[in-house]
């Protein structure tokens, strides 16, 4: 039940700073004019190079911890800070400026900037991305990993059939389903902001 929970934990928490669903409109605006076939490339290119980001930061992140000296508290309590800011900006109906995007970049170039990075693999996610994978033993990077390639195939899905979806959907309801997102990454980054000043403040402790 503990591994259920945290692959659950895991997958709302990376579905919350992705967001599929705002992100499809931010997807479907840099691509606007762009043929489907094209824009599919695109979706997949974007999303690999995506998965490729977060894979490295899950797989060399205590290595990355032990070169630079980091400790697993301060990268919580960093991340949950910058978790925090986007998730607040998101709540208040604001583009956050880690995810910010230039629409006169070059097709060839869209799918490494702004997509892949850093609108899909920001700060925010390549932290969430270390925390949630620097647990003990196995489970916790293979977890962070298989639910990370999951919610890249759901918002693979949601690329594809973007235009469908946005017009479902309408501007309203993905205003609401992008502050709801914010809400909830804004209480993710507090947590991970307490779980680290308790580890910190423990650490400390004679």
């Amino acid at each position: 039940m503990d591994y259920l929970n945290q692959l659950i934990s895991v997958f709302f928490g990376f579905f919350a700073i992705m967001n599929p669903i705002a992100n499809t409109a931010v997807f479907i605006g840099l691509t606007a004019g762009v043929e489907q076939t094209a824009r599919v490339a695109l979706a997949r290119k974007s999303l690999l190079i995506t998965l490729a980001v977060v894979v490295v930061f899950a797989l060399l992140g205590k290595t990355i911890f032990h070169f630079f000296g980091i400790s697993l508290p301060a990268l919580r309590i960093t991340g949950g800070i910058l978790v925090f800011i986007i998730g607040y900006q998101m709540l208040h109906g604001d583009n956050s400026s880690m995810h910010s995007s230039d629409n006169q970049q070059n097709l060839d170039d869209l799918a490494v900037s702004p997509l892949a990075v850093p609108i899909l693999a920001g700060p925010g996610t390549i932290a969430t991305a270390m925390s949630f994978a620097a647990g003990d033993g196995y489970f916790p990077i293979l977890s962070t990993i298989i639910t990370f390639a999951l919610l890249c195939v759901i918002t693979y899905v949601c690329f594809c059939a973007g235009e469908k979806i946005i017009n479902k959907l309408g501007d309203n309801l993905i205003k609401v389903i992008t502050r709801l997102m914010g809400l909830i990454l804004a209480v993710i980054g507090t947590q991970m902001f307490l779980e680290g000043a308790e580890q910190a403040i423990a650490a400390f402790k004679p």
